[in-house]
């Protein structure tokens, strides 16, 4: 039997990713029909945490060793932030809304590149942020009868999220990315049980198994999301992510009798085009940065 090309592996990675990650809205919607997003987010990452202790077990406790311990915090402490806000928003606007609104993170993410790293944007990339800012303002729609606050929660969620991308992103210069799992699993389990506490409420019933499901679903995705990005370039693996979309806005039907609403559509629609050419340019910088160090290297005397 062939095997499979490398790149079409990538794909159905990012693409059972994806379906991961819808299903784990969807989870976390069902849920917060009876339990305050607070306490849902502590679930899913004590349920993320055994779903994820297979890793530690395999590394041994000597793996958690690091001179990085204040960043891993930090990380952590944004983070769980960003996960209130995603959490609330998932809780309390449309789920094609929330999703949407989701996706302007990596807009933030080229704007905290510049402002925190001193990377350089271009002209090009610029006018993909503008864009995509424009996307998320036909969303929220500020100043309609619409709008509501929620969905300020939801780009707030979007903004911390691209702060601890570029956590990330710093860390990972030094640090194995298991050890980024595993760290953020163990640290994110007591900072979200501080504020599930003011809200606590056993869950009943069949919300057991919407804030299990949560755990392992969110884990699960994010596996395979990072190994779907190992294999292959992010410009061609970020479209496979919007299928998130669709696959949320089927379940808020049927589910929930949500509707997809033509400014939601026309906002992901601009948002989807902006991150895809984000995503390209920086394969594009990857590659020819990669090409003149080779380049470099092969030149005697330098």
């Amino acid at each position: 039997m062939p095997a499979i090309p490398v790149h079409f592996r990538a794909a159905l990675l990012m693409l059972g990713s994806t379906v991961l990650f819808a299903l784990m809205v969807v989870a976390i919607r069902l849920a917060s029909a009876t339990l305050h997003t607070f306490e849902i987010a502590f679930f899913r990452n004590f349920f993320g945490l055994v779903a994820a202790a297979p890793l530690l077990l395999r590394h041994g406790p000597g793996f958690l060793k690091t001179d990085q311990f204040p960043r891993y915090l930090f990380r952590c402490v944004i983070g769980i932030c960003s996960m209130l806000a995603g959490f609330w928003a998932i809780g309390h606007l449309p789920l094609a809304q929330a999703v949407s609104l989701s996706y302007s993170t990596p807009i933030f993410v080229t704007l905290a590149a510049a402002a925190l790293l001193n990377e350089k944007v271009r002209a090009r990339r610029w006018t993909a942020v503008i864009l995509g800012f424009v996307g998320v303002l036909v969303i929220v729609r500020p100043g309609s009868s619409e709008f509501t606050a929620d969905a300020l929660i939801a780009v707030l969620a979007a903004v911390m999220s691209a702060i601890v991308a570029i956590q990330i992103k710093q860390l990972s210069q030094t640090e194995p990315a298991d050890r980024i799992v595993i760290y953020t699993t163990l640290l994110w389990v007591p900072m979200s049980l501080v504020p599930a506490v003011g809200v606590w409420e056993w869950p009943q019933g069949i919300t057991w198994v919407w804030v299990v499901a949560a755990g392992f679903l969110g884990t699960g995705g994010h596996m395979l999301w990072t190994r779907a990005l190992k294999q292959g370039e992010v410009s061609a693996l970020t479209p496979i992510s919007f299928m998130q979309l669709p696959v949320v806005a089927i379940f808020g039907w049927w589910l929930f009798d949500e509707g997809l609403d033509r400014w939601t559509l026309l906002g992901a629609g601009i948002i989807f085009g902006a991150n895809a050419y984000i995503a390209h340019r920086e394969a594009v910088l990857s590659r020819r940065s990669a090409s003149e160090a080779a380049s470099s290297a092969a030149k005697p005397g330098e």
